[in-house]
């Protein structure tokens, strides 16, 4: 055989393994962030205004630690993970996966790249940056100084899925905004007030596997947010009764304050933040947060700035069609769940209408959900 055309076959050859070996390995990468994901999701409604982060410790191909974050205040990720490995000694030789970049700066906890850098970890997987000014790229760094052998990028676009209140939160300065409703099959969103009860109670138009999807959404966001008109017509408690979990803080839009006291919302269950354009207001309910709004102006936009500034990350609208339409018309929102029921009123309430991607659609008994993604 011709001495070239041996070499250019070894050559050949040597590239495919090489391909071989790079594509074995990031499938392990990937398996190992897989699991990341998966812990990280134990923490949705807990951690906030934290990020939701998994962490898994790997050693001779075998995991020999995992964690995630703990509800606010408490460890990260990589602080579990790190204490749940029996065998401190085995990690001078292993791998750890996280599905954040590791913290660098001191909050409630110390930073987790100093504690990775002390227990002598060398090899550190990162599925994305953290956005967050405070950290964004200097945890690697702190890592990369101390001589640790980084990947990152790793299910980029899932990492980020999991997080994306939190980097909506830090790039934009506003929380996640969900927009949700239910409608009849012919489009109506409400009868008409007149036909209701003299007591303000909720009118049903989804199934109940719907509401208690909707209380178990409810326990994964940080905030609800509703307008006067509905807390007036349906009295809700706007907290996750159908669920095991967390309710959120509840957002009241009420320009003059005009809810009687005795309202649910204010049973002071679940802390309760009334935007309100009274400046002043002669009686504040004790233990209830009041904070301006003008009314007359990019009324979203200032909402988004005032639950930005109280550290929320992501809220639930629930409002009724005004206060829909009001984030539907400023186009300040970022995902949209529509509940359809089999139902007809035949007259009432529009449903708002809105444009932007149907991310899925999928039936819940008799209804169907469809979510729509803004871009």
């Amino acid at each position: 055989m011709d001495s070239n055309l041996l070499a250019e076959g070894l050559k050949d050859r040597s590239a495919e393994l090489r391909g071989n070996l790079y594509f074995c390995l990031v499938k392990i990468q990937e398996k190992y962030m897989s699991r990341c994901i998966e812990l990280a999701k134990n923490a949705r409604g807990t951690a906030a205004p934290n990020p939701v982060v998994g962490c898994v410790i790997v050693h001779d191909k075998k995991i020999i630690g995992e964690g995630y974050t703990s509800p606010y205040g408490g460890p990260h990720a990589e602080v579990n993970a790190i204490r749940s490995v029996a065998d401190k000694s085995k990690l001078t030789s292993s791998t750890l996966y996280v599905s954040l970049e590791p913290c660098s700066h001191h909050g409630k906890t110390p930073p987790c790249s100093e504690l990775i850098i002390r227990h002598r970890i060398p090899r550190i997987v990162i599925g994305i940056r953290d956005p967050n000014e405070l950290v964004a790229g200097k945890g690697i760094a702190l890592l990369e100084k101390a001589g640790g052998h980084i990947t990152e990028g790793v299910l980029n676009k899932q990492c980020y899925a999991i997080n994306r209140d939190f980097f909506v939160y830090h790039q934009q300065k506003r929380p996640y905004i969900i927009l949700k409703w239910a409608q009849t099959k012919d489009g109506y969103l409400a009868p008409d007030p007149q036909l209701r009860k003299e007591d303000p109670e909720p009118f049903w138009i989804s199934s109940s596997h719907s509401r208690q999807l909707v209380h178990k959404w409810r326990t994964e966001e940080q905030a609800i947010l509703a307008g006067t008109n509905t807390i007036l017509l349906d009295n809700p408690n706007l907290t996750a009764r159908d669920w095991h979990g967390k309710s959120p803080t509840r957002i009241i839009l009420d320009q003059k304050l005009r809810i009687p006291t005795d309202y649910k919302v204010f049973d002071k269950s679940s802390p309760t933040i009334i935007l309100t354009s009274v400046k002043k207001p002669k009686k504040k309910i004790s233990g209830i947060q009041y904070e301006y709004l003008n009314y007359d102006s990019e009324v979203a936009a200032q909402i988004g700035r005032i639950l930005w500034k109280n550290q929320i990350l992501s809220v639930i609208v629930e409002g009724g069609a005004k206060t829909l339409e009001t984030f539907i018309a400023e186009r300040f929102w970022d995902e949209a769940r529509i509940i359809t029921s089999a139902g007809s009123l035949n007259a009432g309430t529009r449903a708002p209408e809105i444009m932007g991607n149907i991310a899925t659609k999928y039936s819940i008994g008799t209804d169907t959900l469809k979510i729509i993604d803004r871009d």
